[in-house]
């Protein structure tokens, strides 16, 4: 046998095992295009129900259920000693958690319903709108009536004052058609159920935090129970919580902008329910993804400690907190004022600036120079010094040459401004000089006024 004949036997066994394991996974494609194709055939559907079933399931009642039960019992905390696990409301809560973000997902897919019908009436509704929840309150107060937008009590609950003008003027305008009562009604019932699952959602929300500080207590300290909360729910629970990296929870909650169309408003990337926590965002928006990454390091530590149920009194979440609170106060400190360096050249010659500009001082007064270790200069150069520092107006280390500092206004205590000619001022000065103190000057005869006799 040859090589091509080998490799064409080799090639003819692989597809021969392809095919073979290709015969277990027959079973399960089919089901998964079954449901696509019924997904994408409901969303055209005429109502509500056929493709919101969450509202009438059972496992949606039960829980509901469930939650009303305790909520009318008081939380005792002997019932939660041990591995949280064990406590009997423990289950609940991981259930309850599940089922928020069925609802949030429940709430996507109405609000693509709505957008659908109700773009015949008011299509440029969505772009003005852009969140769910707004947009499906707004569909149910107007109906169609757009006229409603105008001094209307209920629409100012809903939207700010400058959208409510946005859309009011754009309602003016569109090209939308009247809906036939029974697509109203529809639209009506579509928006009574996300309300609804909206109100559901709040009331499990409500029953979390009020057991959060029994379920995880330090973790509720550090971000609070209603994002504790969430974070455990889209976790699975406080156990599977507890074995994730810092990296991890971070994330946790993070829309995608790919949200198969139901919705199209610009969300941030990788920020989570920690991002958007009350302790992050007090923080500058430059600081903020620093500071998420922060919390999310003590929130792992947090939730492991309550995850084997010590430190119930929260005593380990205060002390990550006050750590997470002084390195913000930390990040957020003016940087230290530099300090001015004086030059080494003056500092030999026994020139500085003293205390000037040193913090922590008071003093003017220029420092004592030791004569014992001062540069030894000519006395040439020493006279050079001298004559400069008479001179208005300042030097630049360029001899002779006056600086960009030199100025020929003056202040007086008498006349207030006075404009001064410093080389005016330099000229009489070496006139007086050459006049009385120069080498070349001699004695004058002076005549006395009484005896007229001339001394010398």
């Amino acid at each position: 046998m040859s090589l091509a004949d080998e490799l064409l036997a080799d090639l003819e066994e692989a597809a021969e095992e392809e095919e073979g394991g290709s015969y277990g996974e027959e079973e399960e494609e089919p089901a998964i295009e079954d449901v696509q194709e019924e997904t994408q055939l409901d969303l055209s559907g005429d109502s509500v129900k056929s493709i919101a079933k969450l509202w009438d399931s059972k496992m949606f009642a039960e829980i509901m259920l469930k939650i009303e039960e305790y909520i009318s019992k008081q939380a005792d905390a002997a019932e939660v000693m041990g591995p949280v696990e064990a406590a009997p409301e423990y289950p609940v809560i991981v259930d309850a958690n599940n089922l928020t973000v069925e609802i949030e997902n429940e709430l996507n897919i109405i609000h693509k319903f709505i957008r659908d019908k109700y773009s015949k009436r008011f299509p440029e509704l969505e772009s003005l709108v852009p969140n769910a929840l707004d947009y499906i309150r707004t569909v149910k107060e107007l109906g169609n009536s757009l006229d409603k937008c105008k001094n209307n009590e209920n629409l100012q609950q809903i939207l700010t004052n400058a959208t409510i003008m946005v859309v009011s003027v754009t309602a003016s305008t569109t090209q939308g058609q009247q809906l036939s009562d029974e697509e109203l009604e529809r639209l009506e019932e579509a928006c009574d159920m996300a309300l609804e699952l909206n109100a559901s959602k709040h009331r499990i929300y409500e029953y979390v935090e009020s057991r959060m500080s029994f379920i995880a207590p330090n973790l509720s300290i550090i971000i609070g129970a209603s994002t504790a909360a969430k974070i455990m729910g889209v976790a699975g629970g406080l156990t599977n919580l507890s074995k994730m990296p810092a990296c991890n929870i971070m994330l946790l909650g993070a829309q995608r902008k790919t949200l198969s169309g139901f919705s199209s408003t610009s969300v941030l990337p990788h920020t989570g329910y920690i991002y958007h926590s009350d302790i992050v965002q007090s923080l500058p928006p430059d600081l903020r993804r620093k500071a998420a990454r922060l919390v999310a390091a003590k929130c792992t530590l947090a939730a492991r400690v309550d995850s084997f149920h010590e430190s119930t009194e929260g005593k380990v979440g205060y002390e990550l907190k006050d750590e997470i609170e002084r390195k913000f106060d930390k990040w957020q400190e003016p940087p230290p004022v530099k300090q001015i360096e004086e030059d080494a050249y003056q500092e030999d010659l026994g020139f500085s600036l003293g205390h000037l500009g040193k913090s922590g001082s008071g003093r003017v007064r220029q420092t004592q120079v030791n004569e014992a270790t001062k540069a030894r200069i000519s006395k040439t150069l020493q006279r050079t010094l001298q004559k400069q520092s008479v001179v208005y107006g300042g030097k630049s280390t360029i001899r002779d040459r006056s600086s960009g500092t030199a100025s020929s206004v003056a202040f007086t205590p008498l006349q207030g401004l006075e404009i001064v000619n410093p080389q005016a001022a330099e000229k009489k000065v070496a006139e007086a000089n050459q006049k009385y103190f120069s080498s070349m000057a001699e004695f004058l005869k002076v005549k006395g006024e009484k005896s007229g006799i001339m001394s010398t």
